[in-house]
């Protein structure tokens, strides 16, 4: 049995009615401020965030910031070529490092480096981001039906989701890739590469967001606020859009942040590939395959290796940190 509190004799005894009426009124705070607050205390993912932000930044103003630094991306420079020796690499020390310069220059044609990555860095983000987007519509959209209506729908989809996730998708992309003509569906040039390669990574990449959204969705439907808007009239469009999609935009953001990186890397291995955005356009990828002819020159591919490493961590360590801020049932 639990003794009774004892109060020292003299002490002050607090009046609760005193209390309240001192007491102001208690500031409710909404599921994104308590989100925030949590995210803002990971450091790590602030810090990819805030990468993620100037890579963003760069890839926007890549023509102003290659207008200040006066080397345009297919700008040949054959004068800071060393054509005497026969090897046809970059004069100086460390692939043609200087101020004018600072990640060195190409072999053989002088382009500067620097010009290139950023430049780079328009592609990938642009695919990667319109890709997901793509996956995101497709796979919410698909993977809320399947969950809430269940049945012969939740099977019908169930099972293209697994023709999609077992479909070879690299052949399949090296082969579109390469039998689609440069001049197609109103589109020529870079613009057709790139709706091409978004509409490949995009559109074979929905089931795995899919997959998520159903066993949100179906965890979701037997949830007592859905089973008391049902029971109170509420129609199958208000349940989807009023009840169950808000409380699937965490795990969609969350997963959508992942799935950005992994569509730059294949994106990136597309382009490796050559069948992806088709020189003399920039592209890490492309950049980093024009450096496997020049293997005794590590730092041609040092700095397309290193933005790629970069992008992909930014993204990874940012995810990791918007999982943990909106579910703390993870920590």
């Amino acid at each position: 049995m639990t003794a009774p509190l004892e109060v020292e004799p003299g002490a002050a005894k607090a009046d609760p009615e005193a209390v309240l009426r001192g007491a102001g009124p208690i500031e409710g705070r909404s599921l994104s401020r308590i989100a925030w607050s949590r995210l803002r205390r990971d450091k790590v993912a602030l810090a990819g965030l805030v990468v993620i932000v100037l890579l963003i930044l760069m890839a926007v103003f890549a023509p102003l910031i290659v207008k200040l630094i006066g080397h345009p991306p297919n700008e040949f420079n054959q004068d800071l070529i060393d054509t005497k020796g026969g090897t046809l690499a970059p004069l100086g020390t460390f692939g043609g490092m200087s101020w004018e310069h600072p990640m060195g220059v190409e072999p053989v044609n002088g382009r500067d480096i620097m010009s290139r990555v950023i430049y780079g860095s328009r592609i990938s983000l642009l695919i990667a981001f319109f890709a997901t987007l793509l996956s995101v519509v497709i796979g919410t959209t698909l993977g809320t039906i399947a969950g809430f209506f269940g049945g012969w729908v939740d099977q019908l989809i169930s099972r293209i989701m697994d023709v999609f996730l077992a479909f070879p998708l690299l052949v399949f992309a090296i082969a579109l890739a390469g039998v689609v003509p440069d001049d197609a569906f109103g589109l020529k040039g870079d613009s057709l590469r790139i709706v091409l390669l978004i509409f490949i990574i995009g559109f074979f990449n929905w089931p795995y967001i899919g997959r998520i959204v159903r066993g949100q969705a179906l965890s979701l439907r037997e949830r007592e606020f859905v089973d008391a808007a049902r029971s109170l009239g509420a129609r199958r469009p208000y349940l989807l859009f009023t009840e169950m999609l808000p409380n699937l935009v965490a795990p969609i953001l969350v997963y959508a942040t992942l799935l950005i990186p992994t569509n730059i890397l294949f994106e990136a291995a597309l382009s490796f590939l050559g069948v992806g955005v088709r020189a003399p356009t920039a592209t890490w990828g492309g950049m980093l395959s024009d450096a496997v002819t020049y293997y005794t020159m590590p730092h041609f591919m040092l700095w397309p290796g290193l933005a790629i490493f970069i992008t992909v961590l930014a993204f990874n360590l940012f995810g990791d940190g918007l999982r943990d801020a909106l579910d703390p049932r993870s920590r």
